[in-house]
Formats: structure tokens, C-alpha cells, sequence
């Protein structure tokens, strides 16, 4: 835990705090920064144990610190911190007001569309504090709107874009990440239409994308990924719209027929919806692998136009810490403008790029 002298010392305001540090993808991201930003870097969660075990994995790189963003954390505490990364969902926007009210700037890699859209309220009192929070940091939400944005600036107006994500069931997320996919399988929520909130039922509306090469067409369906309602709206695109499927296409399909017929409703009893988690964690096969697909279509000098941008790698846990890091890398070093903001109105795809170890292989089709 942090001691006395640790907390008193200094009144630089340099630290580094990742909430959620000791967790999958919380490790990656501080070990990564650690190696930039040496001595800055805090590994902080409810687990002080955890968090000291990863301390000495790093040897001492990344430094342990009990905290419990659920409760009120007082802005005098945040007086060192520069940047907080939030690698836990949460359900009220109280830690969010403490970092404002510190001038500390804030990333959050949460795929929460409604927790968002709370932070997006915070939009003037992170600019009156002079800090910065930076929204939809990952691949999905992260890239995807990102690719969004690059597919839109080939056009002169962009009416619809479309978003894939296939993950591979080969990978081995963690547990709240796990939580989080199953309870949006019976869920409905907002996406933009036609210029219109329009409400729609996760794993409906199955479209067939052809993700090329071996992968194929697949079949995919609505899911509750924020990107879509947050790049509609940063980018003024009318209809925006997210969907998913696995890389086992008898899943992805079971998964749909249960949703028809009702099953998913099931999902509202703690012991199935906890059966259904376990089953996702121990199911064998598959790749651990991601692949993103983005159809943009609209108008190019008065012309129609259509944009298809594909990404396919692996370990999507991995590349979600890696951008978290390069938005921290470039927040930390370099000023954003005061507010609440999305990854895509302060970045473009090839400043993230320019920080990643691995540059993400983008193939792009214009027609």
C-alpha cells in the first residue's frame, strides 16, 4: 500500500493511476506505461493484495495502491495524478467529478453506452476544471470509431456505416469482460437511423458480412456496443450500427435462434446468467482472434461511394490495453482540449497507430 511518505511527497503532479491495474487487461496497460513513464505508474483497486502481487511481478516497476472508486474519493486525494485510466465499469459518475474538480484527466476504456452518456454530462466541468476525459478507448469501442472516422473523410457526406466485430472464442477474457457480452444478449438500447433514435433488440437483425480470404461470410447481429451511438453523433453520420459474431458460426447462430425464441430472457435469473458466463470461460475451440469490419457508404462529388475497411489480429484484450496506453502516452505528453471527449474527435487512426509496438494491418477498399 501506499505509504505516508509516498502519498505526502512531491507536489508534482506526474502520477499515473490505473484503476482496475492488476486486472487482465489493467496489467497490460500499466506494464506498458511503466516502461515510458518510469516510478509514475499505480496498479489501484479494491485488492490490495492483488495489486501488490503484480507490484513484484513488475519488480517494484508498477507500484500497488488500495482504492475504492465506490465509494467518495476526495479530490484532495488526486492532487499528484495527472491521468487516471479506468479498467472496472461503474455505475455512477462520482470518481469521474472527483478527477474534474482535481484537474486530472481521465480515459475509460468502458463499453457502457448509458454509463457514457452520463460522462458526457461532465462535458463543462471538465472544461471549468481544465482537464481532459478522453471516451471510447479500445478496439470496440476504439478502433472501430476510429476506422468510422478515416472511412467518413473519404467522402464528402457519409449516410450509413456499418461495424463488424468477430471475436474469437479461443481467447480467454476475463471474468467482467465475460459478464459484460452476456448480460447485452437481452438487452435492447438506442442506435441512431435515418437521423432518428431508433430502439432495437440486441441479437436481432442478422446481416451477412463477408470478412474475405478465410474467414469468410458470417453471419452477424445487433449488439449493444457503444461505438455505434457515439461515432453517429461525433461524426454526424445519420444511421450508424454495431454488430457481432463469433468465430464459430454454430454459436453465433444458437445464440440468435435463443434470442427469438425467448430463452435469453432467462438471463434475468442470477444462476443462469452465471452458468451462461462459467460456460463462456471453459468453452473449447476456437482462435484467439479479433476481426473488425467497417462498410461506409455515401457521397463522393456527387457521386455514390462505399468505403470497406477490415482489421484482423489477435487478442483483443491485448489491443484494447495498447490503445488505452497510446491515448495515455499522448495525453499525458501533450495537452487535449478541456472536456469530455470520444477517442475519434481528438485522435486520428494514424496518431493511435504511431504508438502501438505492432501497427494494426488496415486493408481498405474504395469503390
Amino acid at each position: 500500500m501506499r505509504s505516508e511518505t509516498e502519498m505526502k511527497q512531491g507536489s508534482m503532479k506526474d502520477q499515473i493511476w490505473v484503476i482496475g491495474g492488476y486486472g487482465q487487461v489493467g496489467q497490460m496497460v500499466c506494464t506498458q506505461l511503466a516502461q515510458v513513464f518510469p516510478g509514475k505508474v499505480w496498479a489501484a483497486g479494491t485488492r490490495l493484495e492483488r495489486a501488490e502481487k503484480f507490484s513484484r511481478q513488475t519488480g517494484g516497476a508498477v507500484k500497488p495502491m488500495r482504492l475504492d472508486i465506490m465509494k467518495a474519493v476526495d479530490p484532495a486525494v488526486l492532487r499528484n495524478v495527472k491521468l487516471v485510466i479506468m479498467c472496472v465499469d461503474q455505475n455512477d459518475t462520482r470518481f469521474v467529478e472527483s478527477c474534474a474538480k482535481a484537474g486530472t484527466d481521465y480515459i475509460d476504456i468502458s463499453a457502457k453506452g448509458d454509463f457514457l452518456k452520463q460522462v458526457e454530462r461532465l462535458h463543462s466541468t471538465m472544461q471549468s476544471s481544465g482537464s481532459t476525459a478522453i471516451l471510447s478507448v479500445g478496439l470496440s469501442p476504439g478502433i472501430t470509431n476510429l476506422l468510422v472516422r478515416e472511412a467518413s473523410m473519404h467522402m464528402d457526406k457519409t449516410e450509413e456505416a456499418n461495424i463488424t466485430v468477430m471475436l474469437g472464442l479461443g481467447e480467454k477474457h476475463g471474468k467482467a469482460a465475460l459478464e459484460w457480452t452476456v448480460d447485452q444478449m437481452n438487452t435492447s438500447y438506442d442506435v441512431m437511423q435515418q437521423g432518428q433514435l431508433t430502439r432495437v433488440q440486441s441479437l436481432s437483425d442478422g446481416k451477412w458480412i463477408d470478412f474475405g480470404g478465410e474467414l469468410g461470410r458470417r453471419p452477424a447481429y445487433r449488439f449493444a456496443f457503444s461505438d455505434q451511438l457515439a461515432a453517429a453523433q461525433t461524426l454526424h453520420i445519420p444511421t450508424v450500427s454495431t454488430r457481432l459474431c463469433l468465430d464459430s458460426r454454430w454459436i453465433t447462430r444458437t445464440l440468435s435462434i435463443a434470442r427469438r425464441a425467448g430463452l435469453l430472457k432467462l438471463l434475468r435469473f442470477g444462476w443462469i446468467r452465471n452458468a451462461v458466463v462459467k460456460a463462456f470461460m471453459l468453452v473449447p475451440g476456437g482462435e484467439p482472434m479479433f476481426a473488425v469490419k467497417v462498410d461506409a457508404a455515401g457521397w463522393k462529388n456527387g457521386e455514390r461511394m462505399s468505403v470497406e475497411q477490415l482489421v484482423v489480429g489477435e487478442k483483443e484484450a491485448a489491443v484494447t490495453a495498447e490503445v488505452a496506453a497510446a491515448v495515455a502516452k499522448r495525453i499525458y505528453r501533450h495537452s487535449q482540449a478541456p472536456g469530455v471527449y470520444h477517442v475519434e474527435q481528438c485522435f486520428s487512426l494514424q496518431e493511435i497507430q504511431e504508438e502501438l509496438s505492432e501497427p494494426l494491418k488496415v486493408m481498405i477498399k474504395i469503390t
